[in-house]
């Protein structure tokens, strides 16, 4: 293939090489936006969890378990969403997928504030969870359009809406719990979602997943829509694929060679060339998600569970079910961790960095052992989750750079599942072994788990810092 470089002059360009040369200009600001709507929306749904549980356990007399179980439904539904939609998205195209999801979520999100009994709330939340599961086709999506030089920085950014959403949800908790209560929240929280169905007509299709599917023509479309907004040009010649099919603008039909069920991309997953990654990320991705959630969790828990167990409890009905402010606190601890990700994703690079972290966030947890005054507890647990909020924004700037485009929204999405895992179990260790007066139990299961997952990135065999996005399993990562 003649490679255009940066375009100019060659006979044949990839995606990439457009891309390099549009630049990150006005039209991926839009994309971002919308993406970063989706992001807002996930984050809201998720950490509206542990504020709704221990209201919830006072109003419908729930156990420890019961409770827990309101947040591990939602992880079953997004195990089951992580996976399919990404098939969806590497079948049907990225837009196809997200808007399922967006649909999903906003229905499910909404009714659940409707819920009139524990049972009703348990399946509308499950749903949401499956409809939560089609965040890695967002970022998939995203990452299709950005410039390989631009890609740590912006993905950072888009991480950096996370955080926005958490934040925000905090906030809005603290007005409105105390107030209007527990449903007024949950019908506040699903109003992002609305947004993304009222601006999903003018979102594009990702070129580089139409180009690998032989859709050329409709590629080159949005590459020249983009050259027109940025206020620049598409390179001269012919645009390609990467796997080195050729095609002109009349080769409008997907290849034989790229379409592929769901068995077909599961094998490629496991493939000579993926297997090893892909073992050690479904590890790595259950160990973050199982830490992260926890720390959540943890934070309006810890506290009042050790108080109990000494013998300080009282009633449910004079005490706030959630200390807001300490929720409100820990949750600021994401900005320094994007900060972290921001100087170190391009420079140190993707595995090293997150595996530093998880290992300081296991030196910042071990003293929670023992008895510790609520201000130091608070204190490890911001420090703590810093630490894991970078990890968890590296990881998933890494994971969909490390798979080619033909297998990315469903290598991704698989991985996240097992992510899902890790947070479906999380609850049973940061809710019901401490209100269980087992906290020692708890610290140490998270030590564990998360030492584990430093040791596992570190075996993963590719840094992807500063390379090019690959199209099909067989090709090696190109460097810029």
């Amino acid at each position: 293939m003649g490679g255009g470089g940066g375009g100019g002059g060659g006979d044949t360009f990839t995606v990439d090489d457009a891309l390099l040369t549009l630049g990150f200009g006005k039209y991926q600001y839009f994309v971002l936006a919308y993406a970063a709507l989706a992001w807002v929306s996930e984050a809201m749904e998720m950490m509206l969890l542990s504020f709704i549980g221990p209201v919830l356990k006072r109003i419908w007399r729930l156990s420890a378990k019961e409770q827990s179980l309101i947040t591990s439904v939602v992880f079953i539904g997004m195990l089951v969403g992580a996976y399919s939609w990404g098939v969806i998205a590497d079948k049907y195209g990225r837009r196809k997928g997200f808007l399922m999801t967006a649909l999903v979520t906003t229905s499910a999100g909404f009714m659940s504030s409707f819920s009139p009994n524990y049972a009703t709330l348990l399946v509308l939340r499950c749903v949401v969870g499956i409809g939560l599961g089609g965040g890695p086709v967002l970022c998939s999506w995203l990452l299709e359009f950005i410039p390989p030089p631009n890609r740590g920085t912006w993905m950072v950014v888009f991480q950096a809406f996370w955080t926005v959403g958490a934040v925000f949800e905090a906030s809005i908790a603290w007005a409105v719990m105390p107030t209007l209560g527990w449903r007024w929240l949950l019908a506040f929280s699903s109003i992002p979602s609305f947004g993304l169905l009222i601006f999903y007509l003018c979102t594009p299709e990702s070129p580089r997943y139409l180009c690998l599917n032989g859709k050329i023509k409709e590629a080159k479309t949005i590459l020249d829509r983009i050259a027109k907004v940025n206020g620049t040009e598409v390179p001269s010649g012919t645009l390609v694929s990467d796997d080195d099919v050729v095609a002109s603008d009349q080769d409008s039909t997907p290849t034989k060679r790229h379409k592929q069920g769901a068995l077909t991309t599961i094998l490629k997953l496991l493939s000579r060339e993926l297997i090893r990654p892909t073992l050690l990320l479904w590890v790595v991705f259950f160990g973050n998600s199982f830490s992260y959630y926890g720390l959540v969790l943890l934070t309006t828990e810890l506290n009042a569970g050790r108080s109990a167990c000494a013998g300080h409890k009282v009633k449910a009905e004079e005490t706030e079910d959630v200390n807001y402010k300490d929720v409100f606190i820990t949750t600021f601890a994401e900005f320094p961790g994007l900060i972290i990700v921001a100087l170190t994703v391009d420079r140190v690079g993707r595995r090293l960095s997150m595996a530093v972290l998880f290992f300081i966030c296991c030196v910042l947890i071990f003293p929670l052992v023992f008895q510790q005054s609520e201000m130091v507890t608070t204190g490890l647990l911001f420090g703590s989750r810093i630490c894991i909020t970078a990890t968890f924004t590296t990881l998933f700037i890494y994971a969909p750079e490390i798979y080619p485009t033909a297998v990315r929204s469903t290598g991704f999405g698989a991985a996240s599942s097992m992510g899902r895992i890790g947070g479906m179990v999380c609850p049973y260790v940061a809710v019901a072994l401490v209100q269980g007066c087992h906290e020692t139990a708890a610290i140490g299961m998270f030590e564990v788990i998360i030492i584990l997952s430093g040791v596992c990135i570190l075996l993963i065999p590719i840094e992807t810092k500063g390379r090019k996005l690959s199209d099909d399993v067989k090709q090696k990562c190109q460097p810029v």
